[in-house]
């Protein structure tokens, strides 16, 4: 039963990122175009997890230089709230960011421990680790809030798999995407939405026991 239900979730996910079930203010298509996988095809070494069959493990670089993989570091057995942005942006992103501020805030002592908050620059030749330090400081971003960077290549396959791949940064999807890892739920909401609704939205995700 176990197994169906995570079955049936991974297929939900595919759907939920991939755009099939848009959000009605996010009216921006997601792009025509796929990135470049970063690494070659080969047959994994053991079972994986549907989610880790689906998230790839490609590594990222957070606002400290650390770097991170995406499924095993960041994913896996974890709820996670999950934006795009560029620190050059001047439109949604600093409203979206100040909602992360007003979560990270809610969340107190369980962020880092029982929520992850993941940022992802969808500029990332041009937003450096210390570039995303200094973002992060300015919102005084506590441990477990996490601005990623890295090679093009690979930050361009993780936004792909996560839905938020664009050609152009300007074209960025307004989402933000709650994930229960250990459940499978996964659910996304406007980005522009209330922080209050987001931060319900968050609690209904972390109280999901499968």
């Amino acid at each position: 039963m176990k197994g169906w239900r995570y079955q049936s979730a991974l297929y939900a996910l595919i759907l939920l990122l991939a755009g099939a079930w848009p959000c009605a203010a996010d009216h921006k298509p997601a792009a025509a175009g796929k990135p470049e996988h970063p690494h070659p095809a080969q047959p994994p070494p053991k079972p994986l997890s549907p989610a880790h069959e689906y998230f790839p493990d490609v590594v990222l670089v957070n606002q400290d230089g650390q770097k991170m993989r995406l499924y095993s570091d960041l994913l896996k057995g974890k709820v996670v709230v999950i934006n795009s942005f560029f620190t050059g942006c001047e439109g949604s992103c600093p409203v979206v960011a100040g909602t992360f501020a007003k979560i990270q805030e809610w969340l107190g002592d369980r962020l880092n421990k029982d929520v992850h908050l993941l940022s992802v620059s969808v500029d990332p030749e041009a937003d450096t680790p210390a570039k995303l330090k200094a973002y992060a400081d300015k919102l005084r971003a506590k441990p477990g809030w996490h601005f990623l960077t890295g090679p093009k290549r690979h930050v361009d396959w993780a936004l792909y798999k996560l839905g938020h791949y664009v050609e152009a940064k300007e074209e960025h999807r307004n989402v933000i995407i709650v994930g229960n890892e250990s459940t499978g739920l996964w659910k996304k909401t406007l980005s522009l939405s209330e922080p209050e609704a987001v931060i319900r939205l968050v609690e209904g995700v972390l109280q999901d026991r499968g």
